[in-house]
């Protein structure tokens, strides 16, 4: 586990004892607080992936393509796993079971397109 893992590990770590602490009126607010800082997080990292390919970083190495996706591949699994908490609760709330189904084949189906994206690599 790399630095940056470690770092929003210790971020979700302390997002979720506020969570218990405070009580499920503020989960929003903390929930959006966390995603900031993911997004943050992500964006740093690819700002760096960027700024060393820019310098021809890698000593002539070639990266593997899922070896440089690793931040971006975390931080939208972290968000929708964050966010499917609450979909979770309104779906099961508004439509029970068919609504809880629906809403996690949603969220698979999100996953499942980001990964394989990611996998092909930017479309040019």
């Amino acid at each position: 586990m790399d630095a940056h893992a470690r770092e929003l590990k210790k971020e979700l770590d302390a997002t979720l004892d506020a969570r218990r602490e405070l009580g499920p009126e503020y989960e929003a607010a903390l929930v959006d607080s966390f995603v900031e800082k993911v997004d943050t997080q992500v964006r740093r990292r690819l700002a760096e992936q960027r700024l060393s390919a820019a310098r021809g970083g890698g000593g002539g190495r070639r990266p593997d393509p899922a070896e440089g996706n690793f931040g971006e591949r975390f931080g939208f699994v972290i968000v929708t796993l964050v966010l499917a908490i609450p979909l979770s609760a309104i779906a099961a709330a508004q439509a029970h079971l068919a609504g809880l189904l629906v809403a996690w084949g949603g969220i698979v189906g999100v996953n499942f397109i980001h990964a394989t994206r990611l996998r092909r690599g930017p479309a040019e």
